[in-house]
């Protein structure tokens, strides 16, 4: 068994991999930037090596730092977790030749699978079926909007290098080709270093269902069943559960087998998924179900498959990596219950989720039988704008599917965070959707019901009072009047918005300000004052960044006359394009960004004037 082993990772899959571990007696090395040096992970670390400034690719994403830190300190193998380099071929074919022991997929099977293209046709050569669609070399933009309208609408531009719902555009019309094309290539330049695509068809209703597999170094190849990922936001995962909900036991057989195949065909060694797409119009059939691709690494949603089958994945892999077989055999792999996981993300689901960043002064997760926490941050530290803004992976088990679902929406209304914006109250109604309390989910379900979904609650009367309570002074007759009854009403402030509330009978040692938590959501609420209420003034129009970034492009100029919607500029930040439009109709009266310019949360980025 390794005796040392270096994450090279962050967050919460750097903590969960030093958890198993420390359970195996296994030393472990941290490394991290400089916006981590206070990260959890580091503090549970047994030892930690500081790799480079805070941005990724000066940080996480040299390959060369992360060798010289496990050479530095002895660690014996390193774990690339998922993510920054993970499915780097050349940076595991390094980690070999440095003498270390690389805790994943050999370099050729990350290779054969690492493009969308080689990999789908690999895998119709081993008898697994496949999208239709265009997966050649031409790249000219013409040529593909040929192939796009042969295919027909709508289809799929993606990035053959891409992963994590980046390089991925989803275009309906001739009309809005190119302009995907352009932009699915820029992103995926950006984040991949490799711009080319495929076309493929999209399914009208499309279910995500992927397998876990493992393979070991003795030929031996299992999966531990399937997970549906089919609830998602613009292509990223938001629910993950295990099974998936309709799948016969026939459907699942076959296509636990195909995924054995495609794992085969790669002589895959260590934690793998095959991605699937199906046709959910029918229900799921093992006929209406296609190879997408395959994720060479340890997913974020492994959670899910560890909890309905008993087997903790990342000792399976530190095991297989240590040169041991697969500690069992497939017959004695079966499901038992149900889980589901939620990614409960440092994003304001009230302004287009864009990532809020800031520290975590209050952090409580709440809790379920059943329930498990897999998070890398703590109450007190800083959510970045350097990376994913993953708060943590809420996962909930139970006996049955309705009892996880239950489970898991109790945790998430249990959950408060401040003044960090959070979507947990964004998960538990789509947790309560009655599509997705049906099973019947497709991945066009948020798309559709999103913004009903994405509506902010607002704390109960009931909630209010007790908080506005703790706010007054016990002998304070707010609103006396002579020969009537007094009204017991007060005016405060819910998040710098005035709110009139009714109260009872008051404290005898008031607050200044008080937290009021309830369905996921933190509040502050304060007494009043005039000087508390502030902000800028309604359609201003006044473009604020909102997030530290970079400007990607600019499509206005100054004095050209623009609709309420339009598209000033895009913003690049948390590893996403944002793009900022127009408020209303009017004119661009100023504009002080340009394309490559970095800019700093609320910097004025343009304004627009309406016109008389």
């Amino acid at each position: 068994m390794i005796k040392s082993l270096l994450i090279a990772n962050r967050g919460e899959i750097a903590c969960r991999i030093i958890r198993t571990a420390r359970q195996l007696g296994i030393r472990t090395v941290a490394v991290y930037s400089d916006a981590d040096a206070q990260a959890l992970h580091v503090r549970e670390a047994d030892e930690a090596v500081h790799i480079g400034p805070s941005p990724a690719r000066e940080s996480y994403l040299i390959g060369e730092r992360i060798i010289a830190a496990a050479k530095q300190t002895g660690a014996e193998a390193i774990h690339p977790g998922y993510g920054f380099l993970s499915e780097n071929s050349e940076f595991a074919q390094a980690v070999k030749d440095a003498g270390l022991v690389w805790v994943g997929p050999n370099p050729s099977s990350i290779d054969a699978m690492g493009l969308k293209d080689a990999a789908k046709k690999l895998m119709a050569e081993a008898g697994v079926p496949v999208t239709p669609g265009y997966m050649g070399e031409n790249q000219d933009p013409a040529f593909l909007a040929e192939e796009a309208a042969k295919i027909g609408y709508p289809v799929l531009i993606k990035a053959v290098a891409g992963g994590g719902g980046k390089g991925m555009r989803l275009v309906e019309s001739p009309d809005a080709f190119i302009d995907a094309l352009a932009s699915c290539q820029r992103e995926a330049a950006s984040s991949f270093g490799n711009d080319h695509v495929l076309i493929e068809k999209y399914i009208l209703s499309p279910r995500h269902i992927e397998v876990q597999v493992f393979g070991d170094s003795h030929g031996n190849v299992v999966h531990l069943f399937e997970r549906d990922c089919s609830l998602q936001r613009r292509h990223q995962k938001v629910i993950e559960e295990a099974p998936a909900p309709g799948m016969d036991a026939a459907t699942r057989a076959e296509l636990c087998a195909s995924a054995v195949r495609a794992a085969k065909a790669v002589n895959y060694v260590g934690a793998g998924t095959i991605e699937f797409i199906a046709d959910g119009s029918e229900g799921l059939r093992a006929d209406r179900i296609w190879f997408m691709e395959m994720n060479t690494r340890l997913q974020v949603e492994h959670p899910v498959t560890e909890e309905i089958t008993g087997v903790d994945l990342v000792e399976w892999q530190l095991r297989v990596a240590s040169g041991e077989p697969i500690p069992v055999a497939q017959d004695e792999l079966g499901i038992d219950g149900w889980a589901m996981e939620a990614r409960l993300y440092a994003e304001d689901p009230a302004k287009g989720f864009l990532p809020s960043i800031g520290k975590l002064e209050l952090l409580q997760f709440g809790d379920a039988e059943g329930g498990r926490i897999d998070t890398g941050v703590y109450e007190g530290a800083e959510v970045s704008p350097f990376y994913d803004p993953m708060i943590a992976k809420v996962i909930a088990w139970g006996e049955d599917r309705d009892k996880a679902r239950e489970r898991l929406s109790e945790m998430l209304s249990d959950s408060a965070v401040w003044p960090v914006k959070t979507n947990a109250s964004f998960l538990v109604k789509a947790l309560e959707h009655p599509d997705f309390v049906a099973g019947t989910v497709d991945t066009g379900l948020i798309g559709r019901d999103g913004e009903a979904m994405a509506q902010v609650p607002e704390p109960s009367p009931q909630v209010l009072q007790a908080a506005a309570d703790s706010l007054v002074a016990a002998y304070a007759m707010p609103g006396l009047r002579l020969n009537a009854a007094p009204v017991r009403k007060a005016w405060f402030l819910l998040d710098g918005q005035e709110v009139e509330i009714a109260i009872g009978d008051g404290s005898d040692d008031p607050a200044e300000s008080v937290l009021v938590t309830e369905q996921g959501q933190a509040w502050q609420l304060s007494p009043w004052r005039r000087e508390g209420v502030h902000g800028a003034a309604a359609g201003s129009g006044a473009i604020l960044a909102p997030m530290p970034g970079k400007v990607i492009s600019v499509d206005v100029e100054a004095g050209q006359t623009v609709s309420a919607g339009q598209k000033l500029l895009t913003l690049e930040a948390m590893k996403m394009e944002h793009t900022l439009t127009a408020p209303f109709d009017g004119v661009v009266a100023e504009l002080s960004a340009s394309a490559g310019q970095q800019v700093q949360v609320e910097a004025l980025l343009a304004r627009i004037e309406e016109q008389e």
